[in-house]
């Protein structure tokens, strides 16, 4: 799978272990943030730059990682096309796939441990997603993208 990878100065060390993490796991690891370091830095261009890979397709699915994840969510979520779910526990991340079929997930750094993170990532990538009634809400939720009333 092709993964577009991203974080601000408090994920970057958690990102170094997932881009490690996916490539050992054969993944194409697209790590869009390799300039950020310690020095502080804003997600939102962060969180725009690698939605875009996911809807203009270099990029399967993609990962953000924040201090708490909240405000990159929100910022994600703004992008048409993108359903990111922000991701603490195993209960959360099978509902963001199998439910809402997300396309990003979203972590915080601060608030999951290292291990607790790849297990995220890992429950968020096997996943399949359930489709039924879940498509159903799911085109609703274009509809309200486009405008309109659901």
């Amino acid at each position: 799978m092709r993964i577009a990878i991203t974080s601000d100065h408090n994920g970057v060390d958690l990102k170094e272990r997932l881009v490690n993490w996916l490539a050992d796991h054969g993944h194409d690891v697209d790590d869009r943030a390799s300039h950020v370091g310690d020095e502080i830095v804003d997600y939102p261009p962060l969180c725009v730059d690698v939605c875009r890979q996911v809807v203009d397709g270099p990029a399967d699915r993609a990962i953000v990682l924040g201090g708490s994840g909240q405000g990159e969510a929100i910022t994600c979520n703004k992008i048409r096309g993108i359903r990111a779910g922000l991701c603490q526990d195993l209960f959360s991340t099978r509902i963001s796939r199998g439910n809402n079929n997300s396309n990003v997930l979203v972590i915080g750094a601060k608030v999951v441990t290292p291990e607790l993170a790849v297990q995220i990532v890992e429950t968020w990538l096997e996943t399949p997603f359930k489709g039924g009634v879940h498509q159903r809400r799911l085109d609703q939720i274009a509809a309200v993208e486009q405008g309109e009333t659901p």
